[in-house]
C-alpha cells in the first residue's frame, strides 16, 4: 500500500469490516501518524482498533506517532474478553512501532491488547510511553514475540517494556531490554524477562 497515513487507516478499516485481512506495508517506509484515528476502550489510538484477524507485513517498515502530534497510543487490539462483539488478532511482521504515548491512566503506549491476540515476528517496539506497559500492555489476551525486541520504552509507574495485567506473554528468541523503570511487570509476570 502507499506510504501514507491515510492509506494505512483506510486499509485497517476495510480489513476490520471484511472480517480480517493481510496488509502489506511499503518496504523501508515510515507511516507517520499525525492524529488519532480511533478511540478504544482505553483512550485515543493512532490507528483504528483491530477488531478482526489482521496481519500487517512490512520490510523494515515503521508505524510511528509524529513527535508533534497529540498524545495517543499507536495500536490497540480488541478481543471478546474485553470488548464484546470483537475478534481482534494482530500479527506484525518486520514492523517497528514507535513513539506512542498513552493518555492519562491507560496502559500501552505502543500497543494495548485488550482481550485479543498479539503476535510480533521480527518486529520492534521502541520509544513509547504510558503509565504502565510503555511498550506493550495486555489484559485478558495472549501476546507472543518471536525474534523481536521491546526496548527504550518508558512507564511512569511500572512495566516500561511490557505490563501483563492478565493473560499470557511468551518470548521466543526475543529481548525486552533497556526499558524504564523496569522491563516487565508485575515481577515474575513475564517468563524470561528480567529487570
Amino acid at each position: 500500500m502507499p506510504c501514507s497515513e491515510t492509506a494505512l487507516v483506510d486499509a485497517i478499516n476495510a480489513a476490520n469490516a471484511a472480517g480480517g485481512g493481510d496488509l502489506a506495508l511499503m518496504p523501508f517506509c515510515t507511516y507517520t501518524l499525525t492524529s488519532a484515528h480511533g478511540t478504544g476502550g482505553s483512550g485515543p489510538v493512532g490507528l483504528p482498533p483491530i477488531t478482526a484477524p489482521i496481519q500487517i507485513l512490512g520490510l523494515a517498515s515503521t508505524i510511528a506517532r509524529a513527535p508533534s502530534a497529540p498524545a495517543f497510543r499507536v495500536l490497540e487490539v480488541d478481543g471478546p474478553a474485553n470488548v464484546p462483539g470483537t475478534n481482534g488478532a494482530l500479527t506484525l511482521a518486520a514492523v517497528t512501532v514507535q513513539g506512542g504515548k498513552a493518555v492519562g491512566d491507560w496502559g500501552g503506549g505502543g500497543i494495548s491488547n485488550l482481550g485479543g491476540t498479539l503476535s510480533l515476528v521480527s518486529s520492534n517496539v521502541t520509544g513509547n510511553s504510558a503509565i504502565a506497559g510503555g511498550g506493550i500492555y495486555t489484559d485478558n489476551g495472549g501476546v507472543s514475540l518471536t525474534a523481536s525486541s521491546v526496548t527504550g520504552n518508558t512507564a511512569t509507574v511500572s512495566g516500561g517494556g511490557i505490563y501483563k495485567n492478565s493473560g499470557g506473554v511468551s518470548l521466543l528468541a526475543s529481548s525486552v531490554t533497556g526499558n524504564t523503570p523496569n522491563n516487565c511487570a508485575p515481577p515474575g509476570g513475564v517468563s524470561f524477562c528480567t529487570g
